[in-house]
């Protein structure tokens, strides 16, 4: 089953050189986050939940990590059948830092959904089934930028007929930057809509290690990231998305077996970050006899669930001096830069 997580693939050179002048001439030290207001050597992270509304497990996992754990942002995939349940919860929680987990893949065998705009209106983001492909590489295939497009605008049109304004977007499995003009309908959605992007735009020196690309690519994303910073949004400078791998084994049966294997794969891995803001990503879920019917990721995301709300993981973020930060507080805090 594929990685649900970003893809950051090779750009075409057509759109460096339209964006490569826009690339800021700062100083090598200076970070999207001591441009928001942090000091220069500040570490500042979102620990983010991917998936929310997927499933009831989904939804209990997110919510227990920003209640009662350091887990600080969710997205959430709007064609899911568990949506409902999430935004009652918003309703009574407006502080919240929910986001769209803008979904364009149904990876699943037995537990599936379709896309919003309807297979007639986007007939290339279905397959035999009805729903949405299984794999990225098939949305490539299959779909059509302007189809993309539809797709994504119905699941924010959905987040607001609902009542909810999106404090970012994000892409489930990293659809949206599997191809050039996926990534261009995205980007211009967020400028468009004035809602910031979940774009590593800075140093970037987590996600190399798990994307490696070329310099081109690099000048590509820190160019739109100052053309987002330019029309108002905030940016992050780098992308954690090690968790998925970090699968626990077979023999780990109880929270506290899976609760220490995870914290300590996040404090080892945060002892690699560099200043600036990096985004976290993590998929949180409550244990049932249900979850095993959908994923055989269940104990991979309740081990993050029990990460989360370690104390012994809280405590070394404050030693570490590692600031958690959210969307929310950062569009508040690029709101107030001139």
């Amino acid at each position: 089953m594929p990685r649900p997580s970003p893809l950051i693939l090779l750009i075409p050179l057509i759109f460096l050189i339209l964006l490569i002048p826009l690339i800021p001439k700062a100083s090598a030290q200076e970070t999207y986050g001591s441009r928001l207001g942090w000091k220069a050597d500040d570490r500042v992270i979102i620990l983010h939940v991917d998936d929310v509304g997927m499933s009831f497990e989904s939804n209990e996992g997110a919510i227990q990590a920003l209640e009662q754990g350091v887990a600080s942002s969710w997205s959430i995939m709007m064609p899911c059948p568990w949506v409902p349940g999430i935004f009652h919860y918003l309703k009574e929680h407006p502080e919240t830092d929910a986001g769209l987990h803008l979904t364009l893949t149904s990876e699943w065998k037995d537990y599936r959904w379709e896309p919003l705009s309807g297979a007639r209106a986007v007939p290339g983001l279905v397959d035999s089934e009805g729903a949405m492909h299984s794999s990225v590489r098939a949305v490539v295939s299959h779909a059509s930028p302007e189809e993309v497009d539809t797709e994504i605008r119905a699941q924010l049109d959905r987040c607001r007929k609902m009542g909810w304004e999106p404090t970012h977007l994000d892409s489930h499995m990293g659809t949206l930057f599997a191809h050039p003009a996926f990534l261009d309908k995205y980007i211009r959605l967020g400028l468009e809509q004035k809602i910031p992007i979940m774009l590593p735009a800075g140093h970037n020196t987590l996600m190399r290690q798990t994307n490696p690309f070329d310099e081109q690519t690099m000048a590509f994303l820190k160019a739109t990231g100052e053309k987002l910073w330019n029309a108002g949004l905030p940016v992050i400078d780098d992308l954690h998305n090690f968790s998925y791998d970090w699968k626990p084994a077979a023999s780990m049966k109880t929270r506290e077996e899976l609760r220490r294997f995870k914290s300590q794969k996040y404090m080892e891995s945060f002892a690699g970050l560099k200043p600036g803001i990096t985004f976290v990503i993590m998929h949180c879920a409550t244990a049932s006899d249900i979850f095993p019917h959908i994923s055989d990721s269940g104990p991979l995301r309740q081990a993050d669930l029990e990460a989360m709300l370690d104390p012994v993981l809280k405590d070394y973020l404050q030693k570490e001096g590692i600031h958690i930060t959210t969307w929310r507080e950062m569009m508040e805090r690029r709101k107030r830069i001139h």
